[in-house]
């Protein structure tokens, strides 16, 4: 590659990014010296006990601690308290009549703040914002989706917001100053979920949690696409990987705006796999997708239905030394005039991840035109060493004039930025 401009953003994991969730405390009975009845049960009949004072006393002290960290606090202590009682409320007395300082104060019991990226930060994918106001001449704004991993390895989806300027220069918008969970529009242990945004948090202050079983042990690797229909209308959609700690899954993930955020698995036998990455258009009238059916190579995929993917085309196998292991796509392919580029990871000996790319033809994507025979990034002696070490790794890249940002993860355990030519990237593409 003639050039490539690297950013001086570093993104790296925040223990100090926190987020109110619930805190589970059994409400399976059990015998204690009070009698049969759950330890949640027990701390409810102990809260009710308290004096007005006594209650308001406890409840400024969590207030001082922890409400001029988290947004609209009392609100999700509130909330909490609400879901207890749906549980284990029959049968306390005074928890129909509660006050609401009460309330409030059993609901903190049943909260606890969580550090979403404090294990790890990795493997980003980008699209152009939705909002695009008050933005410099010849930029564009971008949303970015980044993988974050906290207590007890579980992945969630979070966001970043910036600007990619004409010159391939990269700004990051500030960090959130509160970080909200997307709350489920209903209950979900199977199946589609809706999840809302809180109304006063911006994209970047809004956290995805599993919600439904299959998602329970985390939601990896979002690649998304902004996704144009052929009568113009547009939606933002995206692939992950449900995990659930057994078995793995993709799902998508369909918004129009980041308010509203739907999530549903897909279904088929490439749905069994990880790293599916959508095209933003239909082609010949099907939707279409790059995913691995083998493990270790690409495949062209079709479909009259965005919801199920079975069989497809290997198109592209592990070849050169950097890629011998396996392959897989690095998001979802970006349209250029000479054809369909895809960006893709190859694993090599050591275990070492290097980003590539393939080109495929525009109105046959099943005929690839060029490749790489040597990686675009490599790990180097600064970007090697982390959580999982000697990994580049990227879910998603974002055109913009002549440029392309190639925002990547290092080593599972931060995120920098990449600006590539789309010249110099055809030039590095061999004919295949």
């Amino acid at each position: 590659m003639k050039e490539i401009k690297y950013s001086d953003i570093v993104l790296r994991a925040d223990p100090e990014r926190v987020v109110l969730r619930p805190f589970t405390i059994s409400v399976e009975p059990y015998n204690t010296a009070l009698g049969t009845m759950s330890r949640a049960e027990r701390i409810c009949r102990s809260l009710l006990k308290l004096t007005r004072e006594e209650c308001c006393a406890e409840l400024d002290s969590v207030s001082r601690d922890f409400s001029g960290r988290h947004l609209q606090a009392r609100a999700i202590f509130l909330d909490r308290f609400r879901a207890i009682k749906a549980m284990i409320g029959r049968g306390i007395d005074g928890m129909d009549e509660i006050d609401e300082d009460h309330a409030a104060l059993i609901g903190a019991y049943f909260c606890q703040e969580y550090a979403f990226e404090a294990a790890a930060i990795m493997n980003p994918s980008v699209v152009v914002h939705p909002e695009q106001t008050h933005v410099p001449q010849g930029a564009v704004r971008f949303l970015m989706s980044v993988r974050t991993v906290g207590e007890g390895h579980i992945s969630t989806i979070s966001f970043r917001e910036g600007v990619f300027h004409a010159d391939g220069t990269v700004d990051l918008e500030p960090d959130s100053d509160f970080i909200v969970a997307a709350k489920p529009a209903q209950g979900a242990t199977d199946g589609p979920v809706t999840l809302m945004r809180h109304k006063a948090c911006s994209v970047s202050g809004t956290v995805i949690f599993p919600v439904t079983r299959a998602q329970s042990n985390g939601l990896e690797d979002l690649r998304l696409v902004q996704f144009t229909e052929d009568d113009g209308d547009t939606t933002y959609l995206g692939t992950y990987t449900a995990y659930s700690g057994r078995e793995i899954g993709c799902e998508l993930f369909e918004t129009e705006d980041f308010d509203t955020i739907y999530l549903a698995p897909l279904r088929g036998l490439a749905a069994t796999h990880k790293g599916l990455a959508l095209f933003p258009r239909r082609i010949n009238g099907r939707y279409a997708a790059i995913g691995r059916l083998d493990h270790e190579s690409l495949f062209y995929l079709e479909s009259e239905d965005r919801m199920v993917w079975n069989y497809g085309d290997r198109i592209v196998s592990p070849k050169h030394p950097w890629e011998m292991v396996q392959m897989g796509n690095c998001g979802s392919p970006i349209e250029l005039d000479a054809g369909w580029l895809v960006f893709t990871h190859g694993v090599g000996a050591m275990r070492r991840y290097c980003l590539g790319a393939v080109l495929l033809d525009k109105a046959d994507p099943r005929q690839v035109i060029g490749r790489s025979r040597t990686p675009i990034l490599a790990p180097g002696e600064d970007t090697r060493e982390g959580y999982v070490p000697n990994v580049v790794y990227s879910c998603g890249a974002l055109k913009h004039g002549d440029w392309i940002l190639l925002p990547y993860g290092v080593a599972d355990s931060s995120i920098r930025f990449a600006s590539l030519h789309v010249d110099d990237i055809l030039q590095h593409l061999r004919p295949f």
